[in-house]
């Protein structure tokens, strides 16, 4: 099943090449006809898996294991890495994934190791693997490996593409705290460290530094106060924060300089920006703290998750955690990028994320986005080099009034022409009309609620040019024809979505960047396997 590779002298080897049987056996031949109504990828995944895999790729993926000073990886990174895309495939955890291989026949034909009576590859080397996947990026290559492998089928190939971005909420795995839970679980972390700094156990550095709120079983258990009481509440604060201090001067005592070395000094860093981040100066507590009104921009709301994040997909929905984006092309289906961000972050930024890992197809001829993204630099670009971004846009309102729309805007000369024909200069970003003028206008009642001898004014966006183009192609049963093509990501993201659930697997965004991509390589999977039918 597998073989090592060879090696000059005094190179470092390269790891095990997995050299799966190309020909169909009696028994998987069987399988494989069973396979037609459900589980069809794992048919086309045996069939396809040598060219999935090719030597060029495998080369790529041995280079994982470049530090390895002597031995060869445990399993073939290949044949881990076509575990990988069928945990996304079924959704199986690392343990299960494990017992898959010697209980499931499917799963047993795509890895080349029927009638397993033991497990092929163990948990933690499972894990090993994703940890030196993931930190080499060499994730993002299963996704190009799945369009690659489309076009060499014949089944697609691109000279110009037609790409659509689109996003959606994705919970944090990490437990959402409040003010006071956040402290109490960094405080926590805290002595958890001091207590591995100084090989004694908790109990003891809880003991001898004086705490006696945390380390059960409840923070607001210990405090036991009536949390409908605003001044019950603030004392209940002061003590929290008299442990804090209570810790700190232990630390500074029984550890000294100690405290500036990792990992203590870490905690001690994520509690100060707890603090830092959810309190405030009572102005009428002689020096006492409070918590802050308002929330803190990029406020941390999970100690366990330092990525997740408060935000919003639109407003009235609040999202705790991340926003996974996409990027699919329209012609044949396939996504092309995809990355997962913190929920506070603005879809414009995924954008310009992604974009590096779309153009490696070819050049960008045609972007489709909503209006999230109409801030990115790459949809700017679309319009001011001439290639066609399609979007709604911002809709104009003024009441019954007249909006923004029904003035024709010549920034090239300048100037604004009401509806009345008068004109007003462009300063800056705004157009202002002469208060005078508008104070005598027949329409002044279906134009502006501004004081008498106070006129009009119209904001210029600092790229009114590409928003009055998208208000124009809206204006037109052609352009609201090619708008709906969008439709298509939305269907793809709710089928990515459905298979990665809507709470993420892992913490932190970069691990769950790589739980998107193959799920994404996972969905192109499915669509090469269409195109061959339907071929």
């Amino acid at each position: 099943m597998a073989q090592r590779t060879g090696r000059k002298k005094g190179a470092r080897p390269t790891g095990l090449v997995w050299m799966p049987r190309v020909e169909l056996t009696k028994g998987e031949a069987f399988v494989c006809k069973r396979l037609t109504r459900v589980g069809r990828l794992f048919a086309f995944l045996r069939k396809h898996r040598r060219e999935l895999f090719d030597d060029a790729f495998q080369a790529e993926l041995a280079t994982m294991y470049a530090d390895r000073s002597r031995g060869t990886p445990p399993r073939p990174p290949a044949f881990m890495a076509m575990v990988v895309l069928l945990q996304a495939y079924e959704q199986k955890s690392d343990a299960a994934a494990v017992e898959e291989t010697v209980f499931d026949r499917r799963w047993q034909m795509v890895l080349d190791c029927a009638g397993a009576q033991e497990p092929p590859f163990s948990q933690g080397v499972l894990v090993e693997f994703r940890r030196r996947l993931i930190e080499s990026g060499l994730d993002r290559r299963l996704i190009e490996r799945t369009v690659e492998l489309a076009q060499k089928t014949g089944e697609s190939g691109y000279k110009q593409l037609r790409v659509a971005l689109d996003s959606s909420p994705l919970w944090g795995a990490g437990r959402v705290e409040d003010t006071f839970n956040l402290i109490g679980h960094a405080l926590e972390v805290v002595v958890d460290c001091a207590a591995v700094v100084l090989h004694i156990d908790e109990a003891a550095v809880r003991r001898e530094a004086g705490l006696t709120l945390v380390g059960g079983s409840s923070l607001k258990a210990a405090l036991d106060i009536d949390w409908d009481d605003a001044q019950a509440q603030q004392d209940a604060l002061e003590r929290l924060l008299g442990e804090v201090r209570r810790l700190k001067t232990w630390l500074s005592d029984r550890v000294g300089e100690g405290a500036n070395d990792p990992p203590l000094r870490e905690a001690l860093e994520l509690l100060e920006r707890i603090i830092e981040q959810d309190l405030e100066p009572d102005p009428d507590g002689g020096g006492r703290m409070r918590i802050k009104r308002g929330v803190s921009r990029d406020r941390r709301i999970s100690v366990t998750d330092g990525d997740m994040r408060h935000g919003r997909k639109s407003k009235s929905r609040v999202i705790n955690g991340y926003k996974r984006h996409i990027a699919r092309e329209l012609d044949h289906g396939l996504i092309l990028a995809a990355t997962v961000r913190p929920a506070n972050e603005p879809e414009q930024q995924a954008a310009d994320i992604m974009r590096p890992d779309i153009e490696r197809f070819g050049p960008l001829a045609e972007l489709h986005v909503d209006r999230a993204f109409l801030g990115s630099e790459l949809a700017v670009e679309m319009h001011d080099t001439g290639r066609r971004l399609l979007a709604k846009p911002w809709p104009v309102r003024n009441g019954n009034r007249f909006p923004k729309t029904d003035f024709d805007i010549d920034l090239e000369s300048g100037v604004v022409r009401c509806p009345e024909g008068q004109l007003a200069v462009i300063r800056g970003r705004t157009a202002r009309f002469d208060g005078d003028t508008c104070r005598r206008c027949p329409s002044r009642d279906r134009c502006t609620r501004s004081k008498l001898g106070r006129g009009r004014s119209i904001a210029i966006h600092p790229h009114e040019n590409m928003l009055s183009s998208l208000r124009r192609l809206k204006s037109r049963p052609g352009g609201r024809a090619a708008l709906r093509e969008r439709v298509a990501i939305e269907h793809a993201l709710a089928h990515v979505g459905q298979r990665q659930g809507r709470r993420a697997r892992y913490r932190t965004a970069r691990k769950n960047t790589f739980d998107l991509r193959r799920v994404a390589a996972v969905e192109n999977l499915h669509t090469i396997e269409r195109m061959c039918r339907a071929a």
